[in-house]
């Protein structure tokens, strides 16, 4: 690549997207949410993020962190993978799916699709959530890695665990 055209090329994790940056970017938000640190992961967002999780509407950083904080206060042990599912120029949509349980340790598997769009400088500005529940048995669970922290490299991803 030349000098010229590594210069116009946008950066990694900014606008616009090609299929590698939104497949880093996805990989970014998904190590990101497997800290559980409310604080770090709001730093992705814009200030003013506007969000749709389930039947919640909410905007801001400070929204989100308190979100967060209720969410992994319930949602224990949680571990997330995210797979890219199409992307456009300033938009990223995902499919997920997570494990957790709750204080009587029932364990869930939540499936979801998100909607992302981004600003000019790379922050989310907004994010659109559905997510169901399936109650599962703790012997069902798939994602075993120590928690919290990042899915190890060679853990199978979504596709290649048939979800």
């Amino acid at each position: 690549m030349s000098d010229t055209a590594a210069a116009s090329a946008p950066a990694p994790n900014k606008p616009p997207f090609s299929h590698a940056s939104a497949v880093a970017k996805v990989r970014m938000a998904e190590d990101a949410w497997n800290t559980r640190d409310p604080q770090r992961v709001s730093l992705a967002y814009s200030e003013d993020s506007q969000w749709r999780n389930r039947a919640e509407f909410f905007g801001g950083r400070p929204a989100i962190v308190e979100f967060l904080r209720r969410k992994w206060s319930r949602e224990l042990d949680y571990r997330l993978i995210k797979e890219l599912w199409a992307f456009g120029e300033h938009r990223i949509a995902v499919r997920f799916a997570y494990e957790w349980h709750d204080d009587s340790n029932q364990w869930f598997r939540s499936y979801g699709n998100e909607n992302w769009e981004f600003d000019a400088s790379g922050l989310m500005r907004r994010r659109h959530a559905s997510i169901n529940d399936l109650p599962i048995s703790e012997a069902d669970r798939s994602y075993r890695w120590p928690a919290p922290g990042p899915r190890p490299q060679d853990h199978p991803g979504l596709s290649e665990l048939g979800l």
